[in-house]
């Protein structure tokens, strides 16, 4: 362990020797059993965060709720970033105090035992693996929309499509830490510039006063009604709830998940280079993004077409508000730009999916007691873990056969949708593993340290509670929340169980 305690395994578990006072050890003391390289540099980190806080729901799935609760969206963006800050803030300051740790999960480990620690190793896993599932599936669809823009129609090629992707970003996770950076980098890069080309043309359309006539957009039924840019496209008539206080409290688990993965930070920390001077920055600069990403894309979007212009289709999907405003600015090929910048953040999900997943095997290879789990636990020349992240790819490369067959396909969406809800779970242990550790001998009062935790931890848990509730409400949710109360309380109970007897049966050993 750290901070004057014993070290007794990877994951950071100790014995009580502790001093009163815990004291900031060196990254150097603390690398002694850390065999990753610290390769990541402060510019690879600071846009592997901004990475993880924009995904192909902002891209494509912000029209969905953008209808569902009209303007007051913004707030639910801002209030939801809010929690997911606290979370980062907690993950944060438990990383500062000990970089290298592979892996936030290994302080629910610590300080809430190994029954749960193992309970949210596994089921981080799992979720990461079914995840990524469902993003390798997204590219390759994707992919086949953004060709078909050009009249090439590749739908008999999606499995080819999925394993080359795959192939391709396992292999960049192979070559080196350093690499798979430098990947996330650009990746991100696109996202932005996309963005941030949207903010741009909305400013500049305000200020010509620019007009357009009803259009037809591509993904959308009908014709979109025209409109002039201006802010009163958000304020006029503005109401919380404009279709219904149920809707409105419903956009909020849509914006949870579009929040997702923003913990991937809390992964990278060992493999980086000066990590207690990176990390508080990353962190710290998060609700600025939230900010500026979210909040100004939206009001953007909204301010270009009215929000009442935003509805359902025939088949349930919604158009992408995106393509509607490239396509108002007379850009013919808006669709084509927009998926193919859709495309590298659904890669760039996957690619932080396969680099998250091999940790995370790789930490639960290390603390198995199993022969064939420990040949796992290795690290190649390129000082990454090669057998756990090619593992990981593999169960991800299920996916095209298992949506291949009808049975299987429809079971395996319900258990994706309900990897989701289990995220729920991991976040909660997360905030209750920050609440002990500022209660232990290891808190580091000179450290990156939280204010105001004891009320911050447990409003952030009271929302992830809510957050699970809200989809016991919702014919398309309630399968999932099902679902994952039930993966809680068994495998949770199981590990729980299993966790009593061993320590019973290492007591009984220590008597004799």
């Amino acid at each position: 362990m750290t901070f004057g305690n014993t070290k007794t395994g990877k994951t950071g578990t100790s014995t009580s020797d502790a001093t009163e006072t815990a004291h900031i050890k060196s990254v150097e003391s603390l690398d002694q059993s850390n065999e990753m390289e610290r390769g990541l540099k402060n510019r690879h980190v600071q846009f592997i965060a901004i990475g993880g806080t924009i995904g192909t729901g902002l891209f494509l799935g912000s029209g969905k709720s953008i209808a569902l609760t009209g303007p007051s969206i913004i707030f639910v963006y801002i209030g939801v970033g809010l929690i997911m800050f606290l979370l980062m803030r907690a993950i944060g300051e438990m990383m500062y105090s000990d970089p290298s740790q592979h892996t936030f999960i290994n302080f629910i480990t610590r300080y809430l035992g190994r029954g749960w620690g193992k309970f949210a190793g596994w089921t981080y896993w799992i979720v990461l693996i079914l995840t990524g599932m469902t993003e390798i599936t997204a590219v390759s669809t994707y992919f086949v929309t953004f060709f078909g823009t050009f009249g090439i129609d590749l739908n008999s090629w999606k499995w080819l499509i999925e394993l080359c992707f795959l192939v391709a970003l396992t292999g960049i996770n192979l070559i080196a830490v350093k690499v798979f950076g430098e990947a996330e980098f650009w990746f991100s890069m696109i996202k932005i510039t996309l963005i941030v080309g949207l903010i741009v043309t909305a400013i500049v359309m305000l200020i010509i006063g620019f007009s357009y006539p009803a259009t037809h957009i591509e993904g959308v039924d009908g014709t979109v009604s025209g409109a002039t840019v201006s802010l009163a496209n958000i304020t006029d008539g503005f109401q919380l709830a404009p279709n219904g206080w149920m809707n409105f409290f419903m956009s909020f688990q849509m914006v949870f998940f579009a929040y997702q993965l923003i913990e991937f930070v809390g992964v990278t920390v060992s493999e980086t280079q000066n990590p207690r001077e990176v990390l508080p920055k990353a962190v710290n600069e998060l609700i600025m993004r939230i900010l500026i990403f979210y909040v100004g894309a939206l009001i953007a979007i909204m301010a270009i077409v009215p929000w009442r212009n935003f509805h359902e289709n025939s088949d349930g999907s919604f158009g992408s508000p995106f393509i509607m405003v490239f396509k108002y600015a007379g850009l013919d090929w808006a669709a084509a730009l927009v998926f193919f910048v859709v495309i590298t953040a659904a890669a760039s999900a996957l690619n932080s999916l396969i680099y998250s997943a091999g940790r995370h095997l790789y930490q639960l290879a290390s603390d198995s007691e199993s022969p064939a789990m420990a040949r796992l636990a290795e690290v190649s020349e390129h000082k990454v873990p090669a057998k756990a992240i090619v593992v990981s790819g593999c169960m991800i490369l299920f996916s095209p056969i298992i949506n291949a067959i009808p049975g299987i396909s429809g079971a395996f969406v319900l258990f994706a949708s309900a990897a989701s809800a289990v995220v729920i779970f991991i976040y909660v242990l997360t905030m209750l593993a920050h609440h002990k550790y500022r209660q232990s001998s290891d808190f580091l009062p000179d450290g990156f340290v939280m204010p105001a935790w004891q009320v911050l931890d447990w409003i952030a848990i009271a929302f992830f509670v809510l957050v699970y509730v809200t989809l016991f409400l919702s014919a398309d949710t309630i399968g999932s929340a099902i679902a994952g109360l039930i993966w809680l309380v068994a495998f949770g109970g199981y590990c729980l169980l299993r966790e009593r007897f061993q320590n019973r049966d290492l007591k009984k050993a220590l008597q004799q």
